[in-house]
């Protein structure tokens, strides 16, 4: 019984139990089925990476406050984060890995960086 290859077809020759007939169709097949997973982590992962650096970018020294429109003109996704932390007198700090925000009074943000 001739066997063929499950992403080019060609004959496979070997193993009784090879699917493929190189590493290059193996790889292309198993990436060609997890494109759409794939994509989806690697842009929540780009807008992650994105929003630390504006966060490191506008906060050098560990606090300070800036306002919203200043973060989104630089691309800042605020639905983008990795934690949230409520202290004990109820304020809500949202964070990007080590780098955090919390918001303030008319459309200003507190930076903060925890050690």
């Amino acid at each position: 019984m001739e066997k063929s290859c499950l992403e080019c077809g060609e004959k496979i020759v070997g193993r009784v139990d090879k699917k493929f007939c190189s590493d290059y169709c193996r790889n292309a097949h198993h990436n060609n089925l997890n494109k759409d997973r794939k994509n989806l982590v690697r842009n929540v992962n780009n807008q992650l990476r994105k929003n630390y650096r504006i966060l490191e970018e506008f906060n050098p020294n560990e606090k300070t406050t800036i306002s919203k429109n200043k973060l989104l003109t630089r691309g800042f996704n605020f639905e983008y984060l990795t934690s949230i932390y409520t202290t004990k007198s109820g304020k809500v700090y949202y964070f990007v890995y080590d780098q955090g925000y919390l918001p303030l009074e008319n459309g200003i943000y507190a930076l903060v960086k925890r050690n």
